[in-house]
This record gives C-alpha cells, sequence and structure tokens, in this order.
C-alpha cells in the first residue's frame, strides 16, 4: 500500500489546506517527502535543477489527485530563493511549510578543494537555507501553523566522512542556524527543524554502489537496512503537522540506529572472551 493510499484511507489529511515549498524535490527523498506532503492535503511547489526529475514528481501527485507546481531553479543565491518564494505566493497566495531539501555534495579531499568549490557547498546547503529563511519569514508568520524544515545529516555532527568534510561543515552550519532561528522565531509562532538522515536509498546511492554492497552495508545497522525515502518524509510530515507544533530547534536522526554503531552478535566477533 502506497504512502499516498494509507493518508487516504486511515488518517485524516494533517496538512489540508496549507502550501508546501520543497527544494530538492524532483527525486530521493525530496520527491519522497513531496508526494506524501501532498497526499496529506498541501499544495506542494517542487524546485528542482533538472526539469524532468520535477515534471516526474508533478506528474505522480496530480495523478493520485494532488496539487503540485515545479519551478525549475538552480539554488545558490539569494535571488533564487527570492523566486521561489514569490512563485509560490503567486499559485496560491500562501506559504506555510518551507522545506530546504535540495543540497550539493561534491566528493573531494578538503585540502584539494577549489575555493570556488567549497563556497558553492554552503551556497546550496547553508546559504539558500537563510535566504529562504527571510523571504518567506513574512508569509510563515501570517501562517497558522509556519513550519522551516531542512534536511540535515549525520556528517554535521555524528559521522564525518572522507570527501565530504565541506560538506559537514555547511550540515553543521545549518543545524546551528535551526536553533538560532528557533530562538528569534519562536514568538512569531514559526518552528524550525531539521532531519538528519543516515544511509538513505537514492539514485545518487545506486549509481556508486552496486546492490550486494547496499545490502552488506543494511546489515550493520541496527535495523537491519538501509534508509528508504519515505522514513525521512513521515519525520518530515510530523515536523509540519500540528502534533510538532510545541517542538523547535531540534535537530531529528533518522538512520535506524547508524550512529549508534554497528550490529553484530557476540559469535561474529573472533575471540571475544565476554570479560
Amino acid at each position: 500500500m502506497t504512502d499516498a493510499t494509507i493518508a487516504a484511507t486511515l488518517k485524516p489529511q494533517r496538512l489540508k489546506d496549507r502550501v508546501a515549498i520543497i527544494t530538492g524535490g524532483g527525486r530521493g527523498i525530496g520527491r519522497e517527502i513531496a508526494r506524501l506532503f501532498a497526499a496529506h492535503g498541501a499544495r506542494v511547489l517542487i524546485a528542482t535543477r533538472t526539469a524532468s526529475h520535477g515534471e516526474d514528481t508533478v506528474r505522480d501527485i496530480v495523478d493520485d489527485g494532488g496539487t503540485a507546481e515545479l519551478l525549475t531553479v538552480d539554488l545558490g543565491s539569494a535571488a533564487a530563493a527570492r523566486e521561489l518564494v514569490a512563485t509560490a505566493i503567486q499559485h496560491w497566495g500562501q506559504l506555510d511549510i518551507v522545506v530546504h531539501n535540495a543540497g550539493y555534495l561534491p566528493y573531494c579531499a578538503l585540502v584539494e578543494t577549489p575555493d570556488e568549490e567549497f563556497q558553492r557547498v554552503l551556497d546550496v546547503n547553508l546559504n539558500t537555507g537563510f535566504w529562504l529563511l527571510k523571504a518567506a519569514y513574512p508569509h510563515l508568520k501570517a501562517s497558522p501553523a509556519g513550519r522551516m524544515l531542512f534536511t540535515s545529516s549525520l556528517t554535521a555532527e555524528r559521522n564525518h566522512l572522507w570527501g565530504l568534510a565541506h560538506y559537514g561543515t555547511a550540515k553543521g552550519g545549518l543545524n546551528a542556524l535551526v536553533r538560532g532561528a528557533a530562538v528569534e522565531l519562536g514568538i512569531d509562532g514559526i518552528t524550525v527543524n531539521a532531519v538528519a538522515p543516515g544511509g538513505t536509498r537514492s539514485a545518487a546511492l545506486e549509481a556508486s554502489m552496486t546492490p550486494d554492497a547496499i545490502a552488506q552495508w543494511g546489515e550493520v545497522i541496527p535495523m537491519g537496512r538501509i534508509g528508504e525515502g519515505q522514513d525521512i518524509a513521515r519525520a518530515m510530515l510530523f515536523l509540519a503537522s500540528d502534533e510538532a507544533g510545541y517542538i523547535t530547534g531540534q535537530t531529528l536522526v533518522v538512520d535506524g540506529g547508524q550512529s549508534l554503531g554497528q550490529a553484530m552478535t557476540f559469535g561474529d566477533s573472533e575471540g571475544f572472551s565476554g570479560q
């Protein structure tokens, strides 16, 4: 049973009559967030750099009876963020939820990273979050349930990986932005939160790892599998909903226990003495 079917048959629509922006909504985690939000009644504006990806997501949402529009935009500037917010207002006259999920993560040793590449990572992952927040603020303040949400990463604080120091730096700054913005915007009724996924299935992951390697990775995660886009989308749905109206300034880790350690039995460890 799909998430759309579940939403339609088993639950009330938790985002009915709200308008949401989802950056990076063309595929992967963003696509699942967009589809689930739409299934729960939100009118969704999908922002993506590649038009064909966004068109596929919009088509899926509309075919399921939802409402979605697409803006093809290359995020990484204040002007692009303002255009995105203005487009949502043009379509529906309101804005209640912003999910900054788009990311840029080139693999490169830190000392070999060109200055302009490091800046690009900061602009897409961190600075765009700031620019979106500024542009969306008056509309989120006017909403009865303003929500600013971000996709963070385990690399921000817990699990640094070779070649992604620049990405971890940007996501660490994003987590700090979440906390600071929550303090300042709470008086306006706006909550600010993030979700930090662990290893999650995506087109990029499947292009870089074999099915066997993905399965082996899943075996050492306590929950016995890598994450799926729906796992992250459901956490975002909760944080966007009325049920999370008193939660702010938090980064929710959704990783199946990955950041806690590898799952193994004593029998898998040669030489374990029990002492």
